[in-house]
């Protein structure tokens, strides 16, 4: 898929994490307005050809990429899922391999990047040799070009990239600070959004995908929300699904308890929330109801309803049913009994 060749006097090209704008586009234009997304999932002989083709045939040059080892390259095994959103990119990287980059400088003067630091652990060298290392669950934020940058394996890392205008960062080095902040969590969700819908969006979805992308990165480096940005809801509600999702059954779940959470008033919560048509406690329910359908219909089911309705949070056997039955159109017991002759059927 690759003409890439094993050259000694060429370093190889690789994985995209260093943003660089070497190339200047023919067409500054189309360099501005490009959006797309990306995924990749490679590993083999031609692991780093496949991977390299596919990003820079969706990403472009301003997003070009930075040169790695040979080693990186021969041993090279990843997945990556991302987009390019007019002058801004945010890729999700996950390295079998350890990553290692030739040392030659990469990026623009005027990019900000943000790397959030699930697992594993990453590097980056400053010019002058300073080094800079982010464990699982921290936040880096550099501005500027990047001398050397490298991953141990089985690194899972979140990047964006931006103008640094867009940051406003600070003078002096890298900032560093926690991965779980309220902030942190509505940019990764509202990443996760705009990558499922962007090749979607039309011209002024695309500059609303691209413009909460910004306000969400100032608040990440920066710490702190403006309560009232009306265009932060859509991150802020998928935020909040993704944390309820995670604690369904916890008896604790509650709106209150995730504006807690989120950093948020429970009334902006709410107000995000209103936008999508219903209130948060209603999405709760209809989840922990979805959890619930599902125990009651699994093969080989061992525990009782009354046992299914108390882990998914009902009062009682008795309230459960009424729920179910407002929202499925039968009582557990009857979907249970249907859904188990519709198998012995088949």
């Amino acid at each position: 898929m690759s003409d890439l060749r094993c050259m000694p006097e060429q370093p190889y090209e690789a994985c995209g994490l260093g943003a660089s704008d070497r190339c200047v586009s023919p067409n500054r234009r189309f360099a501005t307005t490009m959006s797309g997304t990306f995924s990749a999932d490679v590993s083999g002989a031609n692991a780093f050809s496949d991977f390299a083709h596919e990003w820079r045939s969706r990403m472009g040059e301003t997003f070009a990429l930075a040169p790695f080892r040979r080693t990186t390259v021969s041993g090279f095994s990843a997945r990556s899922r991302g987009f390019r959103v007019r002058d801004m990119m945010f890729n999700r990287f996950e390295t079998a391999a350890a990553l290692r980059t030739v040392g030659r400088r990469v990026g623009a003067d005027d990019h900000v990047r943000l790397w959030i630091v699930h697992r594993g652990t990453w590097r980056f060298e400053e010019t002058g040799g300073a080094e800079h290392t982010a464990p699982a669950g921290r936040l880096l934020v550099q501005t500027g070009r990047l001398s050397h940058f490298s991953a141990a394996p089985h690194t899972l890392v979140q990047v964006l990239v931006l103008p640094a205008a867009e940051v406003r960062p600070g003078r002096g080095g890298p900032a560093s600070g926690p991965a779980d902040t309220a902030e942190v969590r509505l940019l990764t969700a509202h990443a996760a959004m705009v990558g499922r819908m962007l090749d979607r969006l039309r011209p002024a979805g695309i500059d609303a995908a691209r413009g909460t992308l910004a306000e969400l990165a100032r608040a990440a480096a920066g710490g702190g929300l403006d309560d009232v940005e009306p265009l932060l809801s859509p991150a802020l509600a998928q935020a909040a699904r993704d944390l309820a999702g995670r604690r369904l059954t916890d008896s604790d779940l509650s709106p209150s308890a995730l504006a807690r959470e989120l950093n948020v008033s429970p009334r902006t919560l709410q107000r995000a929330f209103a936008r999508e048509g219903r209130p948060l406690s209603t999405y709760i329910r209809r989840r922990r109801l979805e959890e619930a359908r599902r125990e009651l219909v699994a093969p080989h089911r061992r525990m009782t309803i009354t046992e299914i309705a108390a882990r998914w949070q009902f009062a009682d056997s008795g309230h459960f049913a009424r729920a179910f039955r407002k929202y499925y159109g039968r009582t557990p017991t009857d979907y249970a009994a249907t859904a188990a002759r519709e198998t012995d059927a088949t």
